[in-house]
């Protein structure tokens, strides 16, 4: 017999976790979507907009996100190199024209060319969320919580990344964060582009469960650190030059240090072989781990064949199998989460694009504080609610969408406190907002693929996410712009600007509402896919036992 040389099972794992880190990097700098409070001052007056034409502004970036179809399609033909490639592009090219204008180096664009530019730049996080979000789901598809709460996590504290950075290194000036949001996503697409791609299933498998779950607390243990080190940077107010220098080389080593997962995978235990001889007495340790892929292989067919009989038929496909998309869009199901995650994101999102005349209105001069708090209290959302909604799932069966339905209650909450405008409500609103977003972004991914399956996963999330675009043109354009400027025309700022809590009352009375009835979607859809999630504890409990039974015999 010929020796053929395979990988070892060690050298396999190290690529898939490396890859892994060199997503998250890619979404710690993908958040510049939400980074428009700190430049969109800057903005608004160099073109002399009134709030109305700043918000429109803020919902043609979010309109990008509509155009996220065409990564989804993408990502089913194109290779993941190839769709990181394109969004850095794009995002190069959309955010390049907003520092060349803001930066005064050419004439202000037309308000026109100024949404299309807008638009660019907040399309081109969509190419880069489906290149991640998509690989790294199939490739740790038995970990789906915590890959999305990882991943999303990140996404979340970029904004915090770009805030600060920009604060320690170029005193927040709008023209020097601009810079950053052309140059830097860019730089960090091109490593993701050598090191993150799908891996073969078999290959995919290799990890048991309880392996890949010790690794994730470990990545989540770390970018805690991350978040809590950034937090205190904020707390701790202004700062001298070289603190502020302190400041960002620790962040970059911060930032690095997940890659002791993938070294471990290759210097620990198991991992000093390097390739496998698969000949000869050699051939057991190749057969080993491929047996336990084959085992989880049947365990995921025996979950379909159970699905078809204990799952409740919905017209004509069965919730919990693969769907097309023209079967996901006829079901009651994708269109409660669908409607229930406008309510979430779309009122978050409306804070967000308004945190500065939110907080101009309140008496702050600089509210980078709040965009800060609310892109850190994003990032736990999400990272707790990906790990807790597994470990119940695990446990109870608990639904993903409970999650959902227990943050748009606190979010409603969060914004009756900013609608009564006592001192400190701001730094209370941003907190929970952001941490209630957070949870809604982070819950519905997975949900989404439990619901549909993966096969057409990249188009699904990114239909799902058309909510973005409209849930910012429904609460950011039309009802925080128009009421805005109603209240402003008679304030003491004058036309453009507006002094006093009565400026965004009735937004943030509105947005508590919206965030009732997506309680009400959430619960709803919680009842409807209860047994979808008993036979994912029943599977996952299956597994476990067969892995256990697996290693004990070997």
């Amino acid at each position: 017999m010929g020796v053929v040389l395979r990988p070892s099972s060690a050298t396999l794992s190290a690529w898939k976790w490396l890859g892994l880190v060199t997503a998250v990097w890619v979404q710690a700098v993908s958040g510049n979507n939400y980074t428009f409070s700190n430049y969109s001052g800057a903005i608004k007056s160099l073109l002399n907009l009134n709030q109305v034409e700043l918000n429109n502004l803020s919902v043609a970036k979010d309109i990008g996100k509509a155009f996220g179809l065409l990564a989804g399609f993408a990502s089913d033909y194109l290779p993941t190199w190839a769709i990181l490639l394109i969004g850095s592009l794009e995002g190069f090219a959309g955010y390049g024209a907003q520092w060349l204008v803001v930066s005064r180096r050419i004439s202000p664009l037309p308000y026109w060319q100024m949404c299309v530019v807008l638009c660019m730049g907040g399309n081109s996080t969509t190419w880069m969320n489906t290149a991640v979000l998509v690989t790294c789901i199939r490739n740790f598809r038995q970990s789906r919580g915590p890959v999305s709460g990882l991943l999303k996590g990140y996404v979340g504290l970029s904004t915090a990344i770009f805030t600060d950075l920009a604060s320690a290194l170029f005193d927040s000036n709008p023209s020097y964060f601009l810079l950053m949001l052309t140059v830097l996503p860019g730089l960090v697409c091109v490593t993701a582009m050598v090191f993150l791609r799908e891996l073969p299933a078999e290959d995919a498998a290799r990890d048991p469960p309880e392996k890949e779950l010790r690794c994730f607390s470990v990545l989540n243990f770390l970018a805690v650190v991350i978040a809590l080190y950034l937090l205190v940077n904020d707390l701790t107010g202004a700062h001298g030059v070289l603190f502020s220098r302190v400041f960002s080389a620790g962040l970059v080593v911060l930032l690095a240090t997940p890659l002791v997962i993938p070294a471990y995978m290759v210097v620990g235990p198991g991992g000093r072989k390097g390739a496998t001889a698969a000949d000869g007495n050699d051939v057991e340790s190749v057969r080993q781990p491929l047996v336990a892929a084959e085992q989880e292989r049947k365990v995921e067919e025996e979950e379909g064949e159970g699905e078809k009989q204990v799952e409740h038929v919905r017209g004509t496909v069965v919730i919990g199998e693969e769907h097309t998309i023209g079967e996901a869009v006829r079901t009651w199901e994708f269109w409660i989460l669908f409607g229930s995650f406008l309510c979430g994101v779309g009122t978050g999102l409306a804070v967000m694009n308004n945190l500065g005349q939110i907080g101009t209105a309140l008496g702050y001069a600089d509210v980078s504080m709040f965009v800060s708090l609310t892109s850190i209290f994003g990032f736990f959302g999400r990272i707790l609610s990906g790990s807790l909604s597994e470990h119940f799932i695990r446990k109870s069966a608990t639904p993903r969408p409970m999650w959902n339905a227990a943050s748009q209650i606190v979010m409603a909450a969060g914004y009756i406190i900013m609608a009564m405008a006592l001192p400190g409500s701001l730094y209370i609103g941003s907190i929970v907002v952001g941490m209630c977003y957070g949870v809604r972004i982070a819950v519905s991914v997975p949900t989404a693929s439990e619901l549909f399956g993966l096969r057409y996963y990249g188009l699904i999330y990114n239909i799902l996410i058309l909510n973005l675009p409209l849930g910012s043109f429904l609460f950011s354009g039309l009802l925080a712009g128009i009421l805005y400027d109603r209240e402003a025309t008679s304030g003491a700022g004058g036309f453009n600007t507006c002094v006093g809590a009565h400026c965004y009352r009735l937004v943030f009375l509105i947005m508590a509402v919206a965030c009732v009835i997506g309680f009400g979607l959430d619960l709803l859809l919680s009842f409807r896919m209860k047994d979808v999630y008993l036979k994912i504890q029943a599977t996952k409990k299956a597994r476990a036992e067969k892995e256990s039974a697996f290693s004990a015999r070997n």
